[in-house]
């Protein structure tokens, strides 16, 4: 087969593809704010959060960030939006990860007070993103009531947009979502003894 023909195989391709993609954004015509759960063992959850952040901001939109258990450390995203970004009012729990504190009453408490900042954010139709970072944890060990947290999201301003990180979370975050993505670890430089890099683990 000459090159002439390759491309033109590749030309009538690429048009039934393009007549495809034209057709499925011609039947999306709801416009309203989307619920995302990015869940699964794998990294990169939170990045790809962040990652819509950038996006957000991109577009001149307020943006609210709660972290839910990566706060008795630094992090690269927490020294970028507290110390350098206006637009996104940023809120981090403060006790670390569940295994660090090893105080359940003291977490539950935090969980409950940190929920209260972001139920606001929830309900305020100022904020275009609202982040919650790391919530599956706060439903899975039992600190936050699951029925509580599914009726704010559910009612908030229709035209805001919520992600959800975690591992876990069951069914009913998942039901409730309108996208859901699961990263799977293949592999992970932590089990081979490489430590977490600043830029890229923290």
């Amino acid at each position: 087969m000459s090159d002439v023909d390759i491309n033109e195989r590749h030309k009538q391709k690429m048009q039934k593809q393009k007549k495809r993609v034209d057709a499925r954004i011609k039947e999306a015509t709801t416009e309203r704010g989307v619920f995302v759960f990015l869940t699964g063992n794998g990294k990169g959850k939170s990045s790809s959060a962040f990652g819509m952040v950038l996006r957000a901001l991109g577009y001149g939109q307020k943006v609210g960030v709660i972290q839910f258990i990566k706060g008795n450390r630094t992090t690269g995203e927490s020294l970028f939006l507290s110390n350098l970004h206006p637009d996104v009012d940023h809120y981090q729990m403060g006790t670390g990860f569940t295994w660090d504190s090893q105080d359940r009453e003291r977490d539950i408490a935090a969980a409950e007070t940190t929920w209260e900042v972001a139920s606001q954010m929830l309900s305020d139709d100022s904020y275009d993103l609202v982040i919650l970072d790391e919530l599956t944890y706060m439903l899975g060990y039992k600190y936050l009531d699951v029925e509580k947290v599914l009726d704010v999201i559910k009612n908030r301003p229709v035209e805001q947009s919520v992600v959800v990180t975690g591992r876990g979370g069951g069914a009913r975050l998942r039901e409730l979502a309108d996208t859901v993505s699961e990263v799977k670890e293949i592999k992970h430089a932590f089990k081979s003894g490489i430590k977490a890099r600043p830029g890229v683990d923290l």
